[in-house]
């Protein structure tokens, strides 16, 4: 990354992530910097509109009325839900480890307000959890795999007009709103993000839920020697994630474990699973639309491995 570190690129996404306006399309559910509007799922909830100048907490806006939505399948108590909190039994412990749930944020503390977490990043539109299970932080894995672009010879290809190498990356198509997306999910409680990161990319990319005992353990020993070589922390903390409210909202790590010789993945055959409705492998450019912050993410895994972003020779050598 010409003159500049992967920490001072990472603050940068950070501060455009968690200061800009977390905003939806109602035809799809990724974040674009718009008056934000509809919630992003197949219903039919309107967030109140948020002009960008009003998205700060610290702007007073005492005509603030926003929407009041937790999804029906959240309130049904499933193991990955917070209860409500007017229930007498739950007294969750914000901003410390609260038994096997983490409760802490990424980015340090968040104010509690009439008994609810405050989205550090500011207004919504929305009150409650929506889709999210927790209230406050939702923590995220998202493992980025890449591997070189190669021709039939086995020789590393090089983009005609940056002269850079081209990375590719595994991604899967989401079957919640149909974008292309990194594999991930949510941390497990008392799950360590190393394992979330192979868990999630096992299910979603390799599709190893419907596998046969055997095939499960081919499948894990193939994925270790890919997640216990040396990678990157490309990102840690608060996204723009549409299915962010008022109360709840998505922090996430991403990590980028990277197959130099393509070796461990060329034994490994790619098979959407869970989540995902389809998978395969995606030559990383900044033509790429992805689900919510992951683009960004993309892009500092390509500027950390020297790898072809952008045929503008200029953005190319910007950086972030």
């Amino acid at each position: 990354m010409a003159g500049r570190s992967l920490g001072q690129a990472v603050a940068t996404v950070s501060l455009s992530v968690a200061l800009a306006s977390v905003t939806v399309r109602s035809s799809a559910c990724r974040a674009v910097p718009a008056p934000r509007n509809t919630f992003p799922t197949c219903s039919k909830v309107e967030r109140s509109q948020v002009p960008n100048e009003k998205v700060g907490w610290l702007v007073e806006w005492q005509d603030y009325n926003p929407v009041e939505y937790t999804a029906v399948s959240v309130l049904a108590g499933p193991q990955w839900a917070d209860p409500q909190i007017s229930e007498s039994n739950f007294s969750p412990k914000f901003n410390e480890k609260d038994g096997h749930v983490e409760r802490k944020s990424q980015n340090g503390l968040y104010e509690i307000e009439n008994g609810r977490p405050r989205n550090p990043a500011g207004r919504t539109g929305l009150v409650g959890r929506g889709l999210l299970g927790r209230w406050g932080p939702n923590h995220a894995a998202d493992p980025i795999i890449t591997r070189w672009k190669r021709d039939e010879s086995g020789n590393k290809i090089t983009h005609p007009v940056s002269g850079k190498y081209i990375l590719q990356f595994v991604a899967i198509k989401r079957k919640d709103c149909g974008e292309w997306a990194i594999p991930g999910g949510m941390v497990d409680p008392g799950e360590k993000i190393s394992a979330t990161l192979k868990r999630e990319f096992g299910e979603e990319a390799l599709n190893s839920l419907q596998k046969s005992s055997a095939e499960k353990r081919e499948i894990e020993e193939k994925l270790h020697a890919l997640f216990s070589q040396e990678h990157l922390v490309i990102y840690k903390g608060y996204v723009d994630d549409p299915r962010n409210t008022d109360n709840a909202w998505m922090e996430t790590e991403a990590v980028n474990y990277h197959d130099e010789t393509g070796e461990t993945m060329d034994n490994l055959t790619l098979e959407a699973g869970d989540d995902a409705g389809k998978v395969k492998w995606v030559d990383i450019s900044d033509q790429l639309k992805l689900y919510a912050s992951h683009s960004q993410f993309i892009k500092l895994v390509a500027e950390k491995r020297d790898a072809h972003w952008s045929e503008d020779r200029a953005a190319d050598s910007r950086g972030l």
